[in-house]
């Protein structure tokens, strides 16, 4: 892209834009829930939808002109039933966030109880942080991971579950690196007689590729995000049984939202045809390939991972133990600077703020749609633990930097 009709209206903007696409094509993205979108995905995001109000469903807008947002909507349903299963599919949430919330104004009433992993054992803000409005309007409590394994404890959740008495058991991570039992969870829910939410908004594309077990057909209610491992257009999802479909579409709108985003939309279609390809399964493979040849070599450096490695797309890493006087956000801060993009990470225990915590997440869905295998991950292994050894060594960064710029050459980005 040229950005050149920005660049006339608006110089300053079109120079941020320009700035950001260089930004990305001379760094290696490695926070877990970033991805490259394709071409095709950027050209359907910023098509004339963005014109277009299209409040309502296919077939029930409350505007005229509908006509072409209704098929695109409606690919993109079709397609997301094709690869996940579901009995019902809403596309129209603007984040995992907004497919949440989606799901609590549909099955709960303010006061209600969930159960949910810990923010700092791999949980997500919006699964009842305080800070979040789940937090806010609901009474939460957090289960944890085994403090010993880092792996969850199902048996503990059931426990808590029983004394607890949920509402709902929200399961799904933002930070947890191991795949988790859904059965177990839904065996948990099934126990106390509560509703069971599995937000799968890092693993969509590993869950449609059949990389991670899927919960559809287990969990009452699967959400996610759209732009993550599926690599479509930037959201969120709902899937449920056809019981729920009614409850559902009338909390995303009009209880939570007003008018899609039909561009996203746009770009939620196309992605999802993409992930209909045979290379899609082919490319969700190599991801969890590369986690783990990453996770391997950074133990090899003598770094310590959450439970000891990865069945997923991310690793966690816990500097305690290896690096006790760096905090995450001077290794972040350090790789940043020689061009590896990750980020500073709570870890289980957690004993530093949530601003400087003890660890730092990678993940490698981004790396793996550059074209990296395993070998090339090693490479970047070796980087983030030469970097964190020596942060403030500039021969080390240098070097450090001049191996990232080789990366990106042998790695181009939208070329």
């Amino acid at each position: 892209m040229s950005y050149d009709r920005v660049r006339e209206a608006d110089p300053a903007v079109a120079d941020a834009l320009t700035a950001e696409r260089e930004r990305q094509k001379r760094t290696l993205a490695m926070i877990a829930s970033e991805n490259h979108a394709s071409k095709a995905v950027l050209e359907a995001q910023s098509s004339e939808l963005t014109n277009k109000y299209a409040e309502g469903y296919p077939g029930e807008r409350y505007y005229a002109g509908c006509e072409y947002a209704d098929v695109v909507e409606e690919l993109a349903i079709e397609r997301a039933t094709e690869l996940w299963g579901a009995e019902h599919v809403n596309v129209q949430p603007h984040s995992g966030t907004q497919a949440n919330m989606g799901v609590y104004l549909a099955m709960l009433e303010p006061g209600d109880k969930i159960l949910s992993l810990d923010l700092t054992h791999g949980g997500h803000l919006s699964h009842g942080h305080p800070a979040n409005f789940a937090g806010q309007l609901f009474d939460v409590e957090q289960y944890e991971v085994d403090p010993e394994t880092g792996y969850l404890d199902y048996e503990g959740l059931r426990e808590q579950a029983e004394q607890f008495e949920p509402d709902v058991i929200v399961s799904g991570f933002s930070a947890y690196p191991r795949e988790v039992d859904f059965e177990r969870v839904q065996a948990a829910a099934d126990a106390v007689g509560a509703y069971h939410l599995a937000d799968i908004a890092h693993i969509t594309g590993l869950v449609a590729a059949g990389e991670h077990e899927s919960p559809v057909g287990v969990a009452d209610f699967v959400t996610g995000s759209t732009h993550k491992t599926i690599r479509a257009g930037r959201g969120g999802i709902i899937m449920c049984d056809e019981e729920y479909a009614d409850a559902i579409d009338s909390a995303v709108f009009p209880g939570g939202q007003g008018g899609p985003l039909m561009h996203n939309i746009a770009g939620k279609a196309v992605g999802f045809g993409e992930a209909l390809e045979p290379e899609f399964s082919t490319y969700a493979a190599q991801v969890v390939a590369n986690a783990e040849a990453l996770g391997e070599r950074l133990t090899e450096h003598g770094l310590s991972l959450v439970s000891g490695g990865t069945d997923t797309h991310l690793v966690l890493v816990d500097l305690r133990d290896s690096h006790p006087d760096t905090p995450g956000g001077e290794a972040e801060e350090a790789l940043e600077s020689v061009g590896v993009i990750l980020n500073k990470n709570t870890v289980p225990g957690e004993t530093r703020s949530p601003f400087n915590p003890s660890g730092i997440r990678a993940g490698t869905p981004a790396l793996t749609t550059r074209g990296f295998d395993e070998a090339a991950t090693r490479r970047v292994a070796d980087i983030i633990a030469r970097v964190i050894d020596a942060p403030d060594n500039d021969d080390v960064l240098d070097a450090a930097s001049a191996e990232v710029d080789e990366l990106c050459e042998e790695f181009p980005l939208y070329e």
